[in-house]
């Protein structure tokens, strides 16, 4: 076996690290860095390096993430901290009626105004529910919602979805992060793909939200490679740091750090009526936006109350 000059070594981490860099700016930070031509040229004289030494390779290089081999079928994994479904509001009155439940179980007046609830608003994206499980910053597996106790394994699936890690980025990362988020298909994106359907002769999608669960099923994971998925991350589930933020936009902040996106338009909010108001800003919104939302989510910022109300 050839063995690898360490100037070679010294230049595929570098290689690796500024591509992997160049992804978090492009695909979760909408901020490219270089020209795409100066992408391609970094990545192919990256593919060049792992051509040659084979022994390289790692899991987080950016060579790994356009799909292997096809499957025969998934396998599934149990979530070892159940995929909740949400409640339902349908109306303002119905909203009131959380926040009396939520007040009631905390022993909270109804009527005292010192004691409001801190809420943290943000739009439910219309996709695909997943979990991803990291340790020691590395991507292990991912997996659908499934039954929300089992799901199944889509591991290299995500791994072929740029707003994905496939390594944690940043200062305190936990030993054992689980997190939750939604995959999701842009409208721009959405539009592109039945686009190159109909060019094809090909029967087209018909939703965004079918298109990305859709695509998260494939057993040949260079057709999830080729569609225009993205990642948008929400909550966690398992979590093992000697460091835990104390709110859960505090949590949202600390994944957008080790290199998640966000959803920019997460609001925290106080008291019950400040939530109506956003939900009514954001209907407004709603078809400027992005991509399709399928209403508004709201949780008690706090995780100390969470873990009170059972969450």
């Amino acid at each position: 076996m050839e063995t690898t000059p360490d100037s070679v070594v010294i230049l595929y981490q570098q290689l690796k690290d500024e591509l992997n860099q160049h992804n978090y700016r492009y695909y979760v930070l909408d901020d490219p860095s270089v020209p795409d031509s100066e992408y391609d040229r970094q990545l192919r004289k990256l593919s060049a390096i792992e051509t040659r030494y084979g022994g390289l390779i790692t899991d987080d290089s950016p060579s790994q993430r356009v799909g292997g081999a096809a499957l025969e079928s998934f396998s599934q994994i149990k979530h070892a901290v159940p995929m909740l479904s949400l409640d339902n509001a349908f109306n303002d009155v119905e909203l009131q009626e959380f926040e009396r439940k939520v007040k009631d179980r905390l022993n909270y007046s109804t009527s005292d105004k010192s004691q409001q609830i801190e809420y943290a608003c943000e739009p439910k994206l219309d996709g695909a529910a997943v979990s991803l499980l990291y340790k020691k910053g590395s991507l292990v597996y991912g997996a659908t919602r499934g039954d929300g106790s089992i799901g199944e394994d889509i591991t290299a699936n995500v791994r072929t979805i740029k707003s994905v890690p496939l390594k944690l980025q940043g200062d305190n990362i936990p030993e054992l992060l689980e997190v939750r988020g939604e995959i999701y298909l842009p409208r721009a994106g959405f539009d592109r793909l039945n686009a190159a359907a109909i060019s094809a002769g090909e029967k087209t999608f018909a939703n965004p939200r079918n298109a990305a669960a859709g695509s998260l099923r494939q057993l040949d994971s260079k057709i999830t490679a080729s569609r225009p998925l993205e990642m948008c991350a929400y909550s966690v589930g398992q979590y093992k740091s000697d460091l835990k933020p104390e709110t859960h936009k505090g949590m949202l902040e600390a994944l957008g750090g080790w290199g998640f996106k966000i959803n920019p338009f997460v609001e925290v909010l106080l008291g019950i009526a400040a939530c109506e108001d956003y939900y009514h800003r954001m209907v407004e919104q709603r078809d400027q936006l992005p991509y399709d939302i399928d209403g508004i989510v709201y949780k008690v910022n706090s995780l100390s109350l969470q873990n009170r109300l059972g969450f």
